[in-house]
């Protein structure tokens, strides 16, 4: 069994949209404490995280009440190497993405060297534009992530249409998801975001297995 771990790990130096997470120590063995208790701050969407409906739908679907079975199941990793700029309706169709119910787009974004692996959000990334988002929604797609801070095309971070696209018809979204040594075929995903009741998303442990 191979399990590949598609989840950056949270410290105060990470890559950010925002503040960075802060960690205060509350109790500390080195200062003569009886154990080591640390409070984390950090915000609902801080590393490889879930966006839920509620994020840009007021009263939307809260990140609790996903269902898991939405979560967890086949997943493609599709290759988007070849893509410069954002994805596009004719990259999707060219990609196969057609069919596909959980659909991870891999991208120059998480290649070596690549954006994700930076600690400071840079200008440009591939993201999806909003009409590659409506075809997601309406070719069945329920899940979709992406290699980087955020699914938007730099350019509509303004609007943040694509987001709004996708989480008014259900679809949802994970975002920072470490993808640059995954082959782009079908895995078994297992993404399970913490059950903060109410959120609008949350950091999630997220991994594809497959199965020897």
């Amino acid at each position: 069994m191979k399990i590949y771990d598609l989840t950056l790990p949270i410290h105060p130096d990470m890559l950010h949209w925002g503040k960075k997470p802060e960690i205060h120590i509350v109790e500390s063995i080195e200062r003569g404490d009886a154990s080591n208790v640390t409070r984390w701050l950090i915000g609902a969407h801080t590393g490889t995280h879930v966006d839920a409906p509620h994020h840009f739908v007021n009263g939307a679907q809260a990140v609790d009440e996903i269902e898991l079975e939405t979560l967890v199941g086949q997943t493609a990793v599709v290759d988007m190497l070849g893509v410069e700029g954002d994805i596009t309706v004719d990259d999707l169709e060219a990609a196969g993405v057609r069919g596909k119910e959980r659909v991870l787009f891999k991208t120059t974004n998480s290649a070596p060297g690549g954006p994700l692996h930076l600690t400071e959000k840079v200008p440009d990334w591939v993201g999806v534009t909003p009409d590659a988002a409506q075809w997601i929604v309406d070719n069945g797609v329920k899940l979709v992530g992406i290699d980087y801070l955020t699914i938007e095309a730099p350019s509509h971070t303004d609007t943040w249409k694509t987001h709004d696209v996708l989480l008014r018809a259900g679809v949802i979204i994970v975002e920072n998801l470490v993808l640059t040594d995954v082959p782009a075929q079908e895995h078994f995903m297992v993404c399970l975001p913490a059950k903060l009741k109410g959120a609008d998303g949350a950091f999630a442990r997220t991994v594809l297995i497959d199965q020897d």
